[in-house]
C-alpha cells in the first residue's frame, strides 16, 4: 500500500501580484462613474440589479454592455470607461482592483480583455463561489497583505475556472518553454538595454512569431512585459532601500531619469517620489 505522496509544484512565478483597492456597493438609481481611465485592472461582479458599461477598446468606437446579477465586467488599464446603475433596479456589486506582471495573462486565460470585458459564468454555482471570495476580501480590509494576496489568487483561479469564455490551456509544452525562457532572460537582464530581437534570438525564434506567441501566453506584448518588470523592480527598490530615484532609475534600465519618471507615472498614476512617500518601509534620514 502506498504510504507517501509527492507532487511537483508547477514552475509559476507570481511576480508583483498585488491589490490596490476593493469593496462593495449598493448603488443608488442612475449612480454612475466615469468617464475614467484606470492604471490597473478593475473587476466588478454584479450581485443583483442591473446597469450598463460603456467601454472603449483601442481604435474602436464605444460599445455599451447591459449587465445584470450574476455577470461581471473588467476594466483594463488605459481604457476609457463609464458605468451606471439602472434607474428602477440599480445594481449591487463587489469589486477588486489589482495588477501584476502575470495579471494580464490570468485574465486572458479567463477570456477577458479590452475587446471582451464581460464575464459570463458557465454556471451560477461557480459564479457564486467567486463572488464569495471577492466579498471575503472586501469584508477583511485589516487582514495581512499575504492573507489577502492568497485570496486574490483564489479569486483569479475561480474566475478562470468559472468563465464561459475560458481559454483552453495550450497543449504545446515547447511553446511554454520558449516563453519561460524569455521571461527568465528578461528578469536577469532588465537592467540593460534589451530589444525584442535579442530576446527572440535567445529563444531561437523569429521576432514576429515570438511576439505573437508571447502576447498569446502572457496577455501583453514583450515590450510591455519588460516595462512592467522594470517598474515593478523600481517600486520594490523605492519601498525597501534608501537609494536615490536617479540610481534606481539607472539600476532598472532607465539611464534617463525623465523617461523613467514619465513611465512610472503612466503606470502607477503618481510620480516616483510621491509613490515612495506613500509606500516606503524605512525612514530616509
Amino acid at each position: 500500500m502506498k504510504n507517501y505522496s509527492v507532487s511537483i509544484f508547477p514552475n509559476e512565478s507570481l511576480l508583483d501580484l498585488r491589490l490596490f483597492q476593493f469593496g462593495w456597493e449598493q448603488c443608488a438609481p442612475l449612480h454612475s462613474f466615469g468617464p475614467f481611465v484606470r492604471n490597473h485592472y478593475l473587476f466588478h461582479y454584479v450581485i443583483s440589479g442591473r446597469g450598463y458599461l460603456d467601454s472603449v477598446a483601442e481604435d474602436e468606437p464605444a460599445q455599451r454592455y447591459n449587465l445584470e446579477g450574476g455577470q461581471g465586467f473588467l476594466i483594463c488599464p488605459g481604457q476609457v470607461n463609464t458605468y451606471s446603475a439602472d434607474q428602477t433596479h440599480p445594481w449591487k456589486y463587489v469589486w477588486l482592483e489589482f495588477d501584476g506582471l502575470r495579471a494580464g495573462g490570468y485574465l486572458s486565460a479567463a477570456g477577458l480583455g479590452p475587446d471582451q470585458p464581460i464575464y459570463q459564468p458557465q454556471n451560477l454555482a461557480l459564479a457564486e463561489e467567486m463572488r464569495d471570495i471577492m466579498l471575503y476580501i472586501a469584508d477583511h480590509p485589516t487582514a495581512s497583505a499575504l492573507h489577502l494576496i492568497g485570496y486574490l489568487c483564489l479569486f483569479l483561479d475561480a474566475l478562470i475556472q468559472s468563465s464561459s469564455t475560458r481559454q483552453k490551456t495550450p497543449g504545446n509544452k515547447l511553446q511554454d518553454f520558449y516563453i519561460q525562457e524569455a521571461v527568465n532572460f528578461m528578469e536577469l537582464n532588465y537592467q540593460r538595454d534589451l530589444t525584442v530581437e535579442e530576446i527572440a534570438s535567445v529563444c531561437r525564434l523569429n521576432r514576429s512569431y515570438f511576439s505573437k506567441l508571447f502576447r498569446e501566453n502572457k496577455g501583453c506584448p514583450p515590450q510591455e512585459f519588460l516595462i512592467r518588470l522594470r517598474l515593478s523592480k523600481a517600486a520594490e527598490m523605492m519601498k525597501t532601500t534608501s537609494a536615490s530615484i536617479g540610481d534606481i532609475s539607472v539600476a532598472c534600465g532607465y539611464p534617463n531619469q525623465l523617461h523613467f519618471s514619465r513611465a512610472f507615472r503612466q503606470r502607477y498614476g503618481v510620480s516616483p517620489r510621491e509613490w515612495r512617500s506613500q509606500n516606503k518601509l524605512y525612514r530616509i534620514e
